[in-house]
């Protein structure tokens, strides 16, 4: 079996998120299960996928951590889907189906970027009272007060793209570089209100043109402290932004995270919207289609003797 790195979310190597990717030889099936969890952990990344080519342009992908099979990989399919590219098993400017266990995802090949459908996007709820919304600051490492001060008018909403996140807005990129959470509170906080965590952002981008925010997101619950690239939180964001007003319909939009962690990421997004039976109103989500994906860089390639 054939095997790569791939850095998912980055033009450069060590940036991004970094994922396993074996492609199996053609007309073969997958290993069994306790093969691909060992696989994974020798690789010793969060996820590492296995593809089977099921021709015709369709693929089956499943994705494994150290541990376990999960049903779906944001990253690890944009390293799936570079990595065919890469081997040449698959074209560029071309549309392909991964079938997944959270269903059969459209992956789109433009200009050697990949972009996956996300699930129909929610707004779940959102925060407005003054106290709520100094709990979460706070927790998050900063002053409400200051930062309403200093400019944020967006109110905190919980999206979902498929894994529902707090979409937290701050003034600027000194706040959002400032966040230092407290870990153990907002993982009580994330199971209060029922989210992964929490994705901070700020539509300050220090003046660089075709930025949309730049953004930090932590998950404490699920053990992950900070994370350098998160699909399903982008498009989540993506959709906060059409609500709030900074995203429109058909807008190709760029996010910058990683900075902090020194894994510089850029997560692309698309929206689209069918106004034909509701008029695009807050409650009809089921009509957006929202696309997430960026690049990718092969670290690293070699075969897997099993």
């Amino acid at each position: 079996m054939k095997f790569y790195i791939v850095d998912a979310f980055t033009t450069e190597v060590f940036g991004g998120n970094p994922a396993g990717v074996v492609i199996l030889p053609d007309g073969a099936d997958f290993p069994s299960d306790e093969v691909m969890v060992k696989t994974a952990a020798e690789l010793r990344y969060s996820e590492t996928a296995f593809i089977k080519n099921l021709g015709g342009g369709e693929f089956n992908i499943r994705y494994f951590t150290p541990a376990a099979e999960v049903d779906l990989c944001g990253h690890a399919t944009i390293g799936s889907f570079k990595a065919l590219l890469y081997a040449g098993v698959i074209k560029d400017n071309g549309k392909y189906i991964n079938h997944t266990l959270a269903g059969d995802l459209e992956i789109v090949v433009k200009d050697g970027s990949i972009l996956m459908d996300m699930a129909a996007p929610v707004k779940i709820n959102e925060i407005t009272d003054t106290a709520a919304l100094e709990e979460l600051y706070s927790i998050m490492g900063l002053n409400y007060s200051e930062q309403k001060a200093a400019g944020v008018t967006l109110t905190p909403q919980m999206i979902s793209t498929g894994l529902p996140d707090i979409m937290m807005p701050v003034a600027s990129l000194e706040a959002l570089d400032a966040i230092s959470p407290d870990f153990p509170a907002l993982s009580k906080l994330s199971e209060k209100y029922e989210v992964v965590g929490v994705h901070a952002f700020t539509l300050d981008c220090g003046g660089k043109e075709g930025e949309t925010c730049h953004v930090r997101n932590f998950a404490p619950l699920y053990d992950i402290d900070e994370e350098a690239a998160t699909g399903t939180s982008n498009g989540a964001l993506t959709y906060y932004g059409y609500l709030n007003g900074f995203v429109k319909d058909g807008d190709d939009c760029c996010f910058i995270q990683g900075e902090k962690m020194n894994r510089p990421s850029e997560i692309r997004s698309h929206i689209d919207l069918d106004c034909s039976a509701d008029g695009c109103e807050e409650g009809a989500a089921k009509s957006c289609l929202i696309k997430v994906g960026g690049n990718a860089v092969i670290l690293a390639e070699g075969e897997i003797h099993i």
